[in-house]
């Protein structure tokens, strides 16, 4: 999957920073996606940082494909 945060919604809480640092950062007032850290695959501190974001400011544009259902 690929994430993005639109600087336009965003307003700066740096709830993405915190929650994945790895992924996020925060610059010029901003939350940012690290360089080439744009592919994130299916790491849920991405995923919780999407869903957390109080300005819904980052999107991922490919969702990870669903878990196959199990007996």
């Amino acid at each position: 999957m690929k994430v993005f945060v639109d600087r336009d919604l965003c307003y700066g809480s740096a709830e993405c920073a915190h929650r994945a640092p790895a992924v996020f950062d925060f610059v010029d007032g901003f939350g940012v996606v690290r360089p080439g850290r744009e592919e994130t695959g299916e790491d849920p501190s991405v995923l919780e940082a999407v869903e957390k974001c109080p300005s819904q400011a980052i999107s991922i544009t490919q969702a990870p494909p669903p878990a196959p259902d199990r007996p």
